[in-house]
């Protein structure tokens, strides 16, 4: 797959992920963490994840890369609203703090492409997806884990027009 269609592929999918956040669902959804590692396996099965011509400042950069999708991962898993229903079900909703921050994430991730530009590192593709997928799955595993902390909470998944907001 070449580098444009893989950018866009990854566009696609990440905006697919955020409005599926911004609605409400059960908190122990497993389809954002299966697909994160989907798109994490597939960003490292691709190669290329360094950068040949300067291998220790690639790995650093691959592992500054890591780091930032974890911790945005959690930042948005602390934004996004998770609660009970009466039957017991949990569930969750993004919020406009969850769009911000991943307005933020994605700009940071373009930062430090840029940063990484500067010092001569070439374009990696596969990094993109590396950092989608492991910051999706990171706020994927989160919220779930917010959502089994409400005692008596239910796992199992009910309609989504059945849950009450409150």
């Amino acid at each position: 797959m070449e580098p444009l269609q893989i950018a866009a592929l990854s566009l696609l999918v990440l905006a697919l992920v955020v409005y599926r956040q911004m609605r409400t669902r059960p908190a122990r959804s497993r389809g954002l963490l299966v697909f994160g590692l989907v798109l994490t396996v597939a960003g490292v099965y691709g190669g290329g994840l360094f950068d040949t011509g300067f291998s220790v400042l690639g790995v650093a950069v691959v592992a500054v890369e890591v780091a930032m999708a974890l911790a945005f991962g959690a930042l948005r898993a602390w934004t996004v609203r998770v609660w009970r229903d009466a039957d017991g079900v949990a569930w969750s909703r993004g919020t406009g703090w969850t769009l911000l921050a991943w307005l933020v994430s994605f700009a940071a991730r373009l930062a430090l492409f840029a940063a990484g530009g500067a010092l001569g590192l070439t374009y990696r593709p596969a990094a993109a997806l590396v950092f989608a997928g492991l910051t999706v799955a990171a706020q994927a595993v989160l919220v779930a884990r917010r959502g089994r902390t409400f005692a008596g909470a239910e796992w199992v998944p009910a309609a989504p027009q059945v849950a009450r907001d409150r």
